[in-house]
Parts: structure tokens; sequence; C-alpha cells
């Protein structure tokens, strides 16, 4: 019986992990890899204490400390999960079911992929889907932004401020952005909206070389440049919690302000919660309030057994 599981192996999980252990909690961080979303970025310039840290670097750094803090790491995947009458919890995953007093879910997002030729072979090469994260990167570049929502409009926009040239890719004939959104876009010089342009294909060697589009005429036309951001959405892939939470339109958890769901011992954490910002700082934040809570909430449960006693 471990005092807490957590699902999810990114900054959010390490992070509920390590502050768990400090309350001496049995802990467990079930995750399918290590790194969580970040291991979609490549260098990483926002987190603080380093100017600049790759992706890999920073995953290898939360992996030590988590397990120098004692917290054990188990590399598999979640298939359900089961509250029983005496309100412990039981996680079942490919290898073998684990017991808990309280469950963390820090399972984050997974980026929405364009599925086209090049995609994934040039992933952290030129192809991000994170221009809060990598645009500094691209200083005097040309990037393209591919998508019509307001995470789309918001990044050409943060890019344009970066960038040499961004090219604004829209495969449809309409925007999805708020229209003040909009606006600003339209009023940047160096960004150039592409409507009605279907991303087909990103090539590149070593990295990111050029995007491929085919226009309304079927005409394919090539885009130098070198830099991608892959702006269509993200996933949340909760269907697993359905009976345990609250969650919006789009499969983000609803947690209060001690991050705790509508199932008392449940708590989440990270991009997996809905919230405005999305942000490494911002997960491990609500990451350090779901583990003290669910230290309370421990404390909490073991007073009143005492009482009924």
């Amino acid at each position: 019986m471990y005092d807490t599981i957590i699902i999810g192996q990114g900054p959010a999980g390490i992070t509920a992990g390590i502050y768990a252990v400090r309350r001496e909690m049995k802990t467990l961080i079930i995750g399918k890899e290590p790194g969580g979303q970040i291991i979609w970025a490549s260098d990483i310039e926002n987190y603080p204490g380093f100017v600049s840290i790759t992706n890999f670097e920073l995953i290898d750094r939360f992996n030590e400390h988590a397990i120098k803090s004692g917290v054990e790491i188990k590399n598999t995947t979640v298939t359900s999960l089961l509250k029983k009458d005496d309100g412990t919890f039981v996680v079942t995953t490919e290898a073998g079911d684990f017991e808990a007093k309280t469950v963390i879910i820090t399972m984050g997002l997974a980026p929405r992929r364009l599925s086209v030729p090049g995609e994934m072979e040039l992933s952290g090469r030129g192809v991000s889907y994170c221009a809060n994260c990598d645009g500094p990167l691209y200083k005097g570049k040309t990037v393209a932004v591919v998508g019509s929502g307001n995470s789309a409009f918001d990044a050409a926009e943060v890019m344009s401020k970066i960038a040499e040239k961004v090219y604004l890719v829209i495969r449809s004939s309409t925007y999805k952005a708020f229209d003040a959104l909009v606006k600003e876009v339209q009023s940047r010089p160096n960004i150039e909206i592409l409507m009605e342009a279907k991303t087909v294909e990103i090539k590149g060697e070593a990295k990111v070389e050029a995007l491929i589009y085919e226009n309304t005429k079927q005409e394919k036309i090539t885009l130098p440049l070198e830099g991608v951001f892959v702006e269509i959405g993200r996933i949340a892939s909760t269907d697993l919690l359905k009976d345990f939470v609250e969650r919006d339109e789009q499969g983000q958890l609803l947690a209060d302000d001690k991050q705790e769901t509508k199932t008392p011992g449940l708590f989440a954490a990270g991009d997996v919660v809905h919230s405005e910002y999305k942000q490494i700082t911002i997960a491990m934040g609500q990451a350090t309030v779901a583990a003290l809570s669910a230290y309370q909430y421990i404390q909490k449960q073991e007073t009143k057994k005492h009482e009924v006693k």
C-alpha cells in the first residue's frame, strides 16, 4: 500500500513525487516514459536556474533528483483506476496492480500531430509544438506556424517578435481565433497568412529545411524555412478517469484550489488540468500543491479513524 501513486512522469509528476517523499509518504510514480511533454522540446530557456538546458539533460536531472529522494518509478502504462469501499485506490497497469491511499494525476497532454511525412523524423530538430518554449531558438530566422485557432495565432504573434519572417499556414478558409488576436497578427508586417493551405510535408535532412503545402488548385508550394510550429491543439487522454472526475469539453480535468478532483483523495496537476496557461513552472507549482494536499488528506483520514476508535 502506497501513500500516493502519481500517474505521469513529466515535470508535474516528478515534483509531486519529490514533495510527497519529503512528507515521508511512500510514493510511486507510474509513467510510460520519462519527461512528459518536455520530450517534444529541444533546448529549454525558460526554466529558472538554467539559461539554456536540453530537454534530455533536464529530464535526467529530474529523474535523478526523484530517485535520490526516495521515489519509486515504474515505466509502464495505466489501464484502469478503481476506488475501493475503504477509500483506497487500485491502479491497474500493464505490469500489475498497485494500491494507494491517494492518487495524483499528472498525465499531461499530447500534442495533436499533422501526421505528414517528416514531422516525426524532424521533431526536436526544427519541428516544435511549443512556441513559448522553443521560440527564442529561431531568432532572425524564417518559420511557419500551422493552425487556425487561438494557440496558432498566439504563436505567430510571439514568433513575429523573434523571427525575421513568419508564415501562418491555415488549412481552412476561416479563422478560429478571437477577432482581436486575428487583427493583431494581421497588423504584423513580418507575418504572412496563407489560407486554404494544407500542409503535406516537412522536409530536411539533419534539421528542418522547408514546409510543403497544397493550395486550392492542388499545386504544391515549397516554403524554405528553419522551423515549424505545430499549433493544432492538444489531446487529453482522460477517458479512464471519466467516472472519477469532472472534465471540460477538451477532456481536461477540473480541480479545486487544493488540486483535488470531485473524488476525495484523487488529485490532479499539470497540463492535464484545465487552466489558461501551460508552462513547466505552472505544472510544477500545481504538483507541489497536489502533493501537500494529498499528505493533508491522509492525515485527516487517520485522525477520523482514531476518533472512531
